[in-house]
């Protein structure tokens, strides 16, 4: 009987290695042959099509052809694509600020921002303004796809017959696509962005609103964008009502603003339009004789001469602006510390002293900052000539101040025990292999510490590094108001770090004010257009100590002996006390000088912008020279102001306590005494000042009597010659 569980299937054949092989083997064959004969089969097919001789070539070109020219859009889109970024959310929305600017009596000073009129339409625009631009910027711009290939062509061949730039091949729709989305850099991949752009400008937006877009948003100048804020920046007047003179004017500053702005360079500016004028004819928009009247009489813009003296000014408190400037309000009205005045003064003089010294010192340039001793900015002259050069060498240009960082090291070692009667020697020092050498290439042996500031000796300061550590010196000028970098090397006592001018500046002015940190600001108030307060700045705000009282008084007391019989005597005012410091970098590259009263502080500097060499200029000529003749102007009418430290003249010092302690009520009557010690020994000069004091308090007071040779020459010139004897009174009276 068979045992139900067994399986009674047959077992399957058992393959050999050898079997398995050959059926792949024939498998494999059978399905080669067959894609053989499908490949042949093909092959026949297309040997009907087969091209030879010049066909076969144009044919195998334009293969290749297509070929790179789908990797080469592939790649110009990928670089592309963060230029289409750009076109989502509101791109026609302004995102930069309109800021007026007021001086403290609410005077308009100038404007910097977004200046912008789009209410005009098209159809409202002067024909000739709108065909000014178009024979200047884009003859064929409505008749190519966006990118005008022969403009372009034939741009380059001017470029390349001239040897450089001359003409730019960008149509109207790249430079409107440049001007809504994309920098100025010149780099080939904002070209790229720029033709795309200009490609999108032209699919989703007709001729008229491109051209529209074009006319209303290129910069024109003067913060102006768009030929509506144009108009009525350089003309006063509606763009409806500008001249043919005055249309050829403005289309001739699409091509470069700045250069061509005729609130900047008049003449420039009246050159660019003749040149419109002429490609107006050669467009055959005009004939010359409808053109010749505006050449015969040419466009006469708005004198904002005035305006020009405050450029650099503002373009720093615009910076200023964006910093602080609270909420999403664009269009603001600043009040700011701007002193008309000051900055004119300080203009013209930069302006003369390179004009009559600049080729015989062999200088081009120079940088002025004036501030009242918080920090509070009145004047920057950032260079000799806004028209020719943007850049602000007061508050952006890195130099190297020289011996005018050595006030520095001083007031650390002020902090550290020293007094400006410590002695210490100055000999020679060697620190590896380098061997700091004075001036005059002689040592003076044992001398005390305002001897080596006055006569800005180099192996002190470095000496008193050594002791002190650079650290601590580096520590000391960062909180006294400098912010670029100081490396703590060897010869950092001497100035070789940069700094900018308006950092030594405010550096300075904590000495004058006593050591308070006198960070530079100029914003007084930012309104909006409603004339709601967005800012107001804080008067009530206590400043910041850095440095102790008896170390700034150390210290003025040193520098004032710097203007008076050291490097800085062209510095000295009449009647006034002024402390401040000299430098002059390696090969006369740089000339300074900083100094400061008790009313106002200034820095000046001098030198090239390529860095060469000056004709061997010093800190103690035409920085010294500038900064006294700007300060002793800023004094004028103004009551001096006491500096920590430092005896005021008497005369001065009567000014200044009848400040302090003069008490008014309703009726102006002054109280309080002011009394005088050894009048008898006062000078002519400080008598003189004594009567103005005298009338200044109505008269009234106690009697001076001082007696006046005839014979000094100082009587001659300060004092009336019939005038023996001068009687003064001094005391509480009726305010003038």
């Amino acid at each position: 009987m068979q045992d139900p569980f067994v399986n009674r299937k047959k077992p399957l054949p058992r393959l050999t290695y050898r079997e398995i092989d050959a059926w792949l083997e024939a498998h494999i064959h059978q399905g080669l042959v067959a894609v053989g004969k499908f490949y042949s089969g093909i092959r026949r097919f297309f040997l009907r099509f087969r091209l030879r001789g010049v066909p076969r070539t144009l044919n195998e070109l334009a293969s290749e052809a297509t070929t790179l020219g789908l990797v080469g859009l592939v790649f110009v889109l990928t670089l592309a694509l963060p230029a289409f970024e750009e076109t989502r959310g509101n791109w026609k929305a302004q995102d930069d600020y309109s800021v007026t600017f007021l001086d403290t009596a609410g005077n308009i000073i100038g404007r910097r921002g977004i200046l912008l009129d789009d209410a005009v339409p098209l159809d409202e625009i002067p024909d000739h303004l709108i065909k000014a631009a178009l024979a200047t910027e884009d003859r064929r711009f409505f008749s190519h796809f966006g990118i005008d290939i022969m403009g372009t062509a034939r741009a380059m061949m001017e470029n390349m017959r001239a040897g450089g730039v001359v003409q730019g091949g960008s149509s109207i729709s790249q430079q409107l696509a440049k001007n809504l989305f994309l920098s100025n850099e010149r780099t080939l991949q904002r070209k790229i962005n720029e033709a795309f752009l200009a490609l999108w400008l032209e699919v989703n937006f007709t001729k008229r609103e491109i051209l529209k877009l074009y006319l209303d948003r290129a910069y024109m100048g003067g913060g102006a964008f768009g030929v509506g804020a144009a108009a009525q920046y350089y003309f006063g007047k509606s763009v409806k009502d500008v001249t043919m003179a005055e249309a050829a004017m403005m289309a001739g500053l699409f091509k470069a603003p700045t250069n061509y702005a005729p609130h900047v360079n008049l003449p420039r500016s009246r050159a660019r339009a003749n040149e419109v004028l002429t490609n107006l004819v050669q467009a055959g928009f005009y004939t010359e004789g409808q053109v010749i009247a505006a050449r015969q009489n040419p466009a006469t813009p708005v004198d904002r001469s005035e305006e020009g003296f405050g450029n650099f000014y503002l373009d720093w408190a615009f910076e200023e602006i964006k910093r602080i400037a609270p909420g999403p309000e664009q269009v603001l009205n600043v009040t700011v510390s701007y002193n008309a005045r000051l900055q004119k003064l300080a203009t013209e003089t930069i302006t003369n002293s390179l004009r009559e010294n600049g080729a015989a010192k062999h200088v081009q340039q120079a940088a002025v900052v004036t501030m009242e001793n918080d920090g509070r900015v009145l004047a920057i002259v950032g260079g000799r000539d806004y028209g020719e050069s943007q850049f602000n060498r007061a508050t952006d240009a890195l130099r190297q101040p020289g011996s005018a960082f050595k006030p520095f090291v001083y007031v650390t070692a002020m902090m550290n025990g020293y007094r400006p009667d410590t002695i210490i020697a100055d000999r020679p020092i060697r620190m590896g292999n380098w061997q700091p050498q004075n001036y005059n290439r002689r040592y003076a042996g044992n001398i005390s510490l305002t001897t080596a500031l006055v006569r800005s000796i180099n192996t002190v300061p470095v000496r008193l590094a050594n002791s002190i550590t650079r650290k601590a010196i580096v520590d000391t000028a960062r909180a006294m108001g400098l912010t670029t970098d100081l490396p703590e090397s060897s010869p950092m006592p001497l100035g070789v770090a940069e700094v900018r001018v308006i950092d030594m500046a405010s550096a300075y002015a904590t000495m004058a004010n006593g050591g308070l940190l006198a960070t530079p600001y100029t914003v007084l108030k930012i309104e909006g257009t409603s004339g709601a307060v967005l800012y107001e700045r804080d008067a009530e705000a206590t400043p910041k100590r850095v440095l102790p009282e008896q170390a700034v008084e150390d210290m003025n007391s040193m520098l004032h002996q710097v203007t008076t019989k050291g490097t800085a005597r062209r510095a000295q005012i009449e009647n006034v006390n002024a402390a401040g410091k000299t430098g002059t970098t390696q090969a006369y590259r740089d000339a300074w000088f900083v100094g400061y009263t008790g009313n106002f502080t200034t820095a000046v500097w001098y030198g090239n912008d390529d860095y060469t060499p000056t004709n061997r200029l010093t800190g103690g000529n035409l920085p010294a020279m500038t900064w006294q003749q700007i300060m002793a102007q800023a004094h004028k009418g103004q009551p001096t102001l006491p500096m920590p430290g430092v005896d005021m003249p008497v005369a001065e010092a009567l000014i200044a306590k009848a400040r302090i302690l003069g008490k008014s009520d309703e009726t102006g009557t002054i109280a309080g005494l002011i009394e005088i010690d050894d009048a008898a020994r006062l000078s002519p000069a400080t008598a003189l000042a004594l009567q103005r004091i005298h009338l200044l308090l109505g008269g009234n007071g106690i009697q001076l009597q001082v007696g006046l040779d005839e014979t000094d020459p100082a009587s001659e010139t300060d004092v009336p010659s019939d005038n023996a004897t001068l009687t003064t009174q001094i005391a509480p009276g009726q305010a003038g």
